[in-house]
């Protein structure tokens, strides 16, 4: 343990950082004498940094596998990311490096592994048997392109199809190639003048594994003998191929083709199909052939013991049907059921009883694959009802505008949550368990409480169970259901400020303990929710209209934007008095045309009934003001102990008083500093620079293109996002040019948020927006000797300015009695934008703000009640007594650039440090870890970096991932417990942790997808089938394929690249009492695998001395009898 003596850091005995330099420590010289030891125990040995778990659909899905007898499903993905799935909570994310996109996935079925084909032509073997996936081989074919893969259960030979049209065999146990190869011209006819196009599917016979079927993409079919190295049969047909299947007892098989039929041949009838259907064809009078319709991209043909066979596919809908959505046909004996999906199919597979293809399938249900979904149909229920879906898949639901991540919440939080979001699932579900079942779960180690939120550009606001790792669903919130809908886009109100999702969420404000929810939202709203279980019936939706304009000039401006007088409660007078519903806006339009007064949404006038969960509180709305748009929120805080929301954006503050319903400051950013502006500002009016026309300036969103690219230019960025998200490009008018949607792409991949670099340093200046609120109980002025409540705001040009907050006695005195707000002329500088505000006490802990505990407000109060409630004082869990608290107390403050640690109530400076001078840091949050707290930051450069408090001493500095969009720069955030993530694409929640502790616990915590399980019983032959011979045929692969046989193959066709999985997995298991064992295998093992390596390298260089030898022979030949004028 480290201790810290503010006197020996004044004599210049510990060196805090390099940043810190002589004048910090000139300035802590005027702390006074006072001696405050501060023991800080966390060290650097205490920080690590890894990726704990990806939550969420896989985003641009493009492959899927089922293990029957494991129950695990694969997805892979159109970046090479690979997704496994077992039980609900038994999830694996892995990544191939090349991030080619995976186009097929096959399960060595109950063996513990899976291949994965890519998009460049590699196939990977990838070892399940641990609890984090790795590659155990890999093969890169050189001279083909590989379109499908084949594994027949319990084979160790894959067959590999390509686009030449050839079918190579694949060892999967050595991953070499056998010298056995199907050569396409010898597959089709000899008479066939053309190419038959790449292969789109191989499968062997289910009745005899000799027999393989191939299907190429022309239309054309071949039947195999692998012994005899000849077709048996060809089949022809003039539609192009997409799919084939079997029918059990191998007699039969059905192929899907472009013009949407389905073609379905007897084995030893090859000159035509037995029948051809067209499922969603219009069948036509005069036995004409059905309309041709789109292509059936899939089909499956599956058996059952006790009725007729079910035929699977996707696609084949008429052409006619324009609109429709995408669909799944299931046609089982007579009847055809349709089913409609959201999304377009990528792929779908039938679950079945048997792992064995040559007995009864028993199909039960089906896996779709959807760009942006996974369903699971049962099959086995009337009406083919759907699983309900156990996995975190909805996180995109609606796209996500906004993160909060909370850790050591309240114990009793998720229960609370839980039961009113069970009242909100869907009925209709399977009464079936989830058909993937496999893998177990691992341990828990951590016990606290997990609780993440994700705002969505539909205006709600999903609260997910996080705790342990895992991450399930709670409640879901709609915020835009106390707003009156637009039925259509000509109806909208041309008062809005974005084109579309006007409820987006860009801020949430939440505070656990007392369950007050306040969300910031893109058409400049405010909405306060109270947590309650009953359900209640408002009448009236309680409204505030706020006036927030930014003006610095001589005029008189309309309406007075002066701050009213404190209103006293039941006086309606003042412009931001409550606005009864069934009154419209004070007015539409001003003397001039213009847009006045009016909000950018209409509050719902009738009664509205909230469910239990989140009720509203209060509505608060920012109004145009002489045609100028209201500007966005870029910050917001809610405290329940003072019934008081605060927010800001880059026109000036708004506190507001949501138990009296009243606003008790709405002044520009100027004028909180009163005559102590340090920075001289032009006058300005926006009327200058209006258009009568009613032009709307080009508003940029907050959250501008979820989807853009990291800019070249930092700064371009740095402004972007410093200047409160919201800016205006100034002297500009576009008529009618609305700001973008917070999910509209920006096509020139750079924000759109960034200055016009004709913008003057005081035009800036004079665009100052609010970035940071804190309240808190704390010192605010010089000469105080006891904390009081008060409001510290930080701005974008890196100024804190503090705001003393006077309230009434508790009870009913607080809902009468005014609350007084005035600035104290507090006034800190930092570099860069403020983004976070804290403070501790003597001992160096956490000064939380302080907050009312949660309590049922809709169900009336006892008198004792009533009495207590009028006692109550707000909650401060400060470790450490109020006589302490008195005694000395430390500000954090983190900007864009710098931290500071200010001693209170001196205000001197005791420590700095400047995070960084190249970039700028995006997200800082202060927060516990090991009974200790730190100041963690996330910068543009991608370095994450943690700093000890107080003395800011550098803990951890990774570089961890650079700034590609912005989607990562709005959802990154830090908790307590050494617990982060950030959405990693529009549909996946990444986790890390920076906590050493976290990192050698998370083997444990992982769930393992591999399992022991039996193989079922192969199915019974019976006594007559193996009497005459009518049973399965099995086939000695290793005789034919292996190299005694088929000899080797070319080594120009693909190189083996060994994977490092095999290490890994014994690294996995060098821990505990075998450490030092599994240790010297692994020395062996390494050593062994060098070995290999040497001894490829050394068949490498034979082989090319060989071919070298081979071709100097030839030449040799060709020229030997060559007169020398010949050559």
């Amino acid at each position: 343990m480290r201790k810290f003596n503010i006197r020996k850091v004044l004599d210049g005995l510990t060196a805090v950082s390099s940043a810190a330099s002589a004048s910090s420590a000139a300035q802590q010289q005027q702390a006074g004498n006072r001696e405050t030891e501060i023991q800080e125990t966390l060290q650097s040995e205490h920080f690590q940094l890894c990726k704990t778990v990806r939550h969420g659909f896989p985003y641009q899905p493009s492959a899927l596998a089922f293990d029957p007898v494991q129950k695990i499903l694969a997805i892979g993905t159109q970046t090479g990311a690979l997704r496994l799935f077992g039980r609900p909570g038994v999830e694996c994310y892995c990544q191939h490096d090349s991030g080619a996109a995976v186009i097929q996935l096959q399960f060595l079925i109950n063996e513990g592994a899976l291949v994965s084909a890519l998009a460049d032509d590699t196939l990977h073997l990838w070892n399940l048997r641990q609890k984090r996936p790795a590659i155990l081989h890999s093969l890169k074919f050189n001279r083909e392109r590989i379109t499908f893969c084949h594994l027949p259960f319990q084979s160790k030979w894959l067959y590999v199809g390509t686009e030449r049209g050839n079918i190579h065999i694949v060892n999967v146990e050595s991953f070499t190639l056998s010298g056995y190869v199907i050569m396409w011209n010898k597959a089709i006819e000899l008479s066939s003048k053309s190419h038959p196009g790449p292969i789109v599917h191989i499968s062997d016979n289910p009745m005899d594994e000799g027999k393989l079927l191939i299907g190429f993409e022309s239309g054309t079919v071949v039947l195999w003998d692998l012994k005899s190295k000849k077709a048996d049969y060809r089949y022809t047909h003039d539609e192009a191929i997409h799919s084939v299947a079997w029918h059990h007892e191998g007699k039969q098989f059905i192929c899907s083709h472009s013009d949407g039929t389905l073609t379905i041949w007897n084995v030893r009838s090859p000159t035509k199909p037995f029948q051809t259907i067209t499922p969603h064809g219009k069948q036509l009078k005069d036995g004409k052939k059905p309309e041709p319709c789109k292509p059936i991209l899939k089909v499956e043909y599956k058996t059952t013991r006790a009725g007729e066979p079910f035929i699977i596919l996707s696609g084949g809908l008429s052409y006619d049907t324009v609109g429709r959505r995408p669909c799944l046909t299931v046609m089982h004996g007579k009847s055809t059921a349709v089913l409609e999906m959201d999304y377009s199919i990528v792929d779908f597979l039938t679950l079945c009883e048997t792992p064995y293809p040559n007995d009864f399938q028993e199909p039960y249900a089906v896996v779709v694959l959807l760009e942006k979904d996974l369903v699971l149909i049962d099959l086995a229920q009337n009406g083919y009802p759907i699983f309900e879906n156990p996995y975190p898949l909805t996180i995109h639901e609606s796209p996500v505008t906004c993160c909060e991540y909370f850790a050591d919440c309240p114990v009793d939080l998720i229960p609370a949550l839980y039961s009113v979001g069970a009242r909100q699932k869907r009925q209709g579900y399977s009464k079936k368990e989830w058909p993937i079942s496999g893998g177990n779960w691992g341990l828990i180690t951590q016990s606290y409480p997990e609780i993440i939120i994700t705002g969505h550009a539909d205006g709600s606001i999903k609260f997910w169970d996080a705790s342990a790792i895992t991450l399930q669903v709670l409640y879901k919130l709609k915020t835009a259901k106390v707003f009156e809908k637009s039925r259509n886009k000509d109806d909208r109100p041309n008062t809005d400020i974005v084109d579309e999702d006007p409820y987006a969420i860009q801020i949430i404000s939440w505070c656990p303990e007392s369950r007050m929810l306040c969300i910031a939202g893109v058409s400049a709203h405010v909405i306060i929710y109270r947590f309650s279980k009953q359900e209640v019936m408002t009448e009236i939706i309680p409204m505030l209209e706020v006036r927030l304009l930014y003006e610095i000039n001589d005029m008189e401006s309309p309406d007075g934007e002066q701050v009213p007088p404190l209103p006293t409660p039941g006086t309606g007078s003042n412009p931001q008095s409550i606005v009864p519903q069934s009154h419209p806006s004070t007015s539409s339009s001003s003397s001039d045309g213009l847009r006045d007064n009016v909000p950018c949404l209409k509050v719902k006038n009738s009664p509205l009934k909230q469910s239990p969960g989140y009720q509203i509180e209060l509505v608060i709305q920012l109004v145009w003001v002489s045609g100028e748009p209201p500007q966005q929120i870029t910050s917001l805080a809610v405290n329940s102990a003072y019934g008081l929301v605060v927010f800001g954006n880059c026109n000036g503050i708004a506190m507001v008083d949501y138990l009296q319903k009243t606003v008790l400051l709405n002044l520009g950013t100027i004028e909180l500093y009163g005559s102590n502006d340090p920075y001289r500002r032009e006058p300005r009016s926006p009327r200058k620079s209006r258009q009568p026309s009613g032009g709307v300036l080009t508003v940029a969103s907050c959250m501008c293109g979820l989807s853009n690219l990291y800019s070249e230019s930092v700064k371009k960025l740095r402004t972007s996002y410093i200047t409160g998200l919201c800016d205006i490009n100034e002297g500009t008018t576009v008529p009618e040019d609305r700001c973008k949607s917070p999910t509209s792409d920006v096509k020139d991949n750079s924000f759109s948020r960034s200055r016009s670099s004709s913008v003057t340093s005081i035009d800036k200046e004079s665009r100052e927006a609010i970035s940071a609120l804190h309240f808190c109980e704390t010192f605010t002025r010089k000469n105080d000797t006891s904390p009081s409540p008060c409001l510290w705001v930080g701005t974008t040009l890196g100024t804190v300015l503090v705001i003393v907050l006077n309230l009434p006695p508790g009870g009913e005195q607080r809902l009468l009695q005014p609350v007084i707000v005035s600035p104290s002329g507090t006034i800190l500088r930092l570099k860069g934008a403020i983004l976070r505000m804290a403070f501790l006490d003597t001992t160096g802990s956490l000064v939380p703000p302080a907050h009312e505990p949660w309590r049922e407000h809709n169900v009336p109060e006892d008198k004792d009640e009533k009495d207590k409630s009028k006692k109550r004082r707000p909650v401060s869990v400060s470790p450490s007594s109020s006589q302490e608290i008195s005694e000395n107390q430390y500000a954090v403050i983190c900007s864009e650039k710098q931290a500071k640690v200010i001693s209170l109530p001196s205000q001197n400076c005791i420590y700095k440090q400047n995070i960084t001078e190249t970039s700028f840091v995006l997200r800082g949050d202060i927060v516990s870890l090991s009974n200790s707290i730190c100041l963690a930051c996330f910068c543009a450069n991608g370095h994450i970096m943690t700093f000890s408090l107080p003395s800011l001493r550098p803990l951890l500095d990774v570089y961890y991932l650079p700034l590609t969009n912005m989607r990562i720069a709005r959802t990154f955030c830090f908790t307590n417990n050494g617990q982060a993530l950030y959405l990693v694409s529009p549909t996946e929640i990444q986790r890390l942790t920076y906590s050493q502790e976290t990192c050698e616990n998370l083997q444990e915590m992982l769930g393992e997808l591999f399992t022991p399980v039996e193989t079922p019983e192969a199915p019974n032959r019976g006594f007559f089938k193996g009497l005459f011979g009518g049973g399965a045929q099995s086939l000695d692969r290793e005789e034919l394929f292996g190299e005694s046989a088929a000899g080797k193959a070319s080594r120009s066709l693909a190189q083996h690249i060994p994977g490092p999985g095999g290490i890994e997995g014994v690294k996995g298991a060098a821990s505990g009492v075998v450490g030092e064992l599994a240790r010297a295998r692994l020395a062996l093992d390494e050593r062994g695998q060098k070995l290999g390596e040497l001894e490829e390298k050394t068949a490498a260089m034979l082989y090319s001395a060989d071919s070298f030898s081979k071709h100097a022979h030839e030449m040799m030949l060709k020229y030997k009898d060559k007169k020398w004028y010949q050559f």
